[in-house]
């Protein structure tokens, strides 16, 4: 679980990951902090950080030995910087039309496939996975599929969250991905 809190205090953030982070031991869940590395190097398993944040370098030397660090890329050059700074994975996005970012540039699964193939990181997709969309990304063969999918909107316009997560999941059971959920 990646969590996406900018307005939160450090304090309350804090609380916030401590929390999550007993709720996902049951499950051998992981937490991520969006962009807050100081409030992740103590209190999650680790961070992601983008174009607005710490330099990856920056958020790598930040945290402890065995803590994640991810990157979220656009393309092959950013794929590669994000690997040269010692990321442990890639977000690579958008990949289709969402509606948290109406009107981005969206990459499309054959790019996206084609970027993740050669990415010396293991690349998570996100951007417009859903219900609709799954199946095209499940159908993805070969080394172009992604390690697992990231969704924000799709859990956060569904009026049933668990069952839209049963069927995310059941989806990519079927070619052994993973997922992720923002909040």
């Amino acid at each position: 679980m990646q969590v996406r809190e900018p307005l939160l205090s450090a304090r309350v953030l804090t609380r916030l990951c401590e929390r999550l982070v007993e709720l996902l031991a049951p499950a051998n869940g992981l937490l991520l902090v969006n962009d807050r590395v100081d409030v992740a190097a103590g209190f999650a398993h680790g961070a992601h950080v983008g174009h607005r944040s710490l330099p990856p370098a920056a958020a790598r030397s930040m945290l402890r030995p065995g803590q994640l660090l991810g990157f979220s890329a656009h393309d092959a050059d950013e794929l590669r910087q994000a690997a040269t700074a010692g990321c442990d994975f890639a977000l690579l996005a958008p990949v289709l039309p969402t509606t948290s970012k109406p009107g981005a540039t969206t990459l499309g699964i054959e790019r996206a496939a084609a970027l993740t193939a050669t990415s010396p990181l293991p690349v998570l997709w996100l951007g417009g996975i859903d219900e609709r969309t799954i199946g095209s990304i499940a159908a993805v063969e070969g080394i172009g599929r992604p390690l697992g999918v990231a969704v924000r909107s799709a859990l956060g316009d569904s009026d049933d969250p668990a069952t839209t997560t049963a069927r995310l999941l059941g989806a990519l059971s079927v070619c052994g991905g993973n997922a992720t959920t923002s909040s």
